[in-house]
């Protein structure tokens, strides 16, 4: 599995698991990689996180730092039962198609984790901003089905 944060213009570090994710363990990717991606891109403190409502990403601790942290960069407050709401879904998709289009094929983890980093670097530049564009209609069609399940 793997962890990775993107922005508007650039993409952040695409991070290995190398356990099942836990609360602990979500906030020192936290720690380590989000502050550090969120300080340099958006030094002004404008930056916004959105994150999904997965059991590591809602546990205390990592409420608890994303609190902390609030005057650093601004954090989404997410619906439940959303996920269709979360660019990074679409992402994540594009991703991996991108992964099944290598060629040769990949024959082990270690493969499979080199042909994910390569093609995470090999997005356009300006691919994020279509995803970034669509939130508007997202949050629209969110709206309009009263939390419920949408087309997205």
């Amino acid at each position: 599995m793997v962890w990775n944060v993107c922005s508007w213009c650039d993409m952040g570090p695409l991070i290995r698991l190398e356990t099942t994710l836990t609360g602990d363990r979500y906030l020192s990717i936290l720690s380590d990689h989000l502050h550090s991606f969120m300080s340099i891109v958006h030094s002004d403190g404008l930056g916004q996180f959105q994150k999904d409502n997965a059991t590591p990403h809602a546990s205390r601790v990592a409420t608890k730092w994303l609190q902390e942290h609030s005057s650093d960069f601004r954090h989404f407050h997410w619906p439940p039962k959303s996920a269709e709401m979360n660019i990074i879904e679409d992402i994540r998709d594009a991703l991996l198609h991108a992964v099944e289009k290598r060629s040769p094929p990949s024959r082990t983890p270690m493969d499979l984790l080199t042909a994910l980093q390569d093609s995470w670097c090999d997005f356009p530049l300006g691919y994020l901003q279509t995803p970034v564009k669509s939130m508007p209609r997202r949050f629209a069609s969110l709206l309009c089905a009263r939390g419920g399940p949408t087309r997205y």
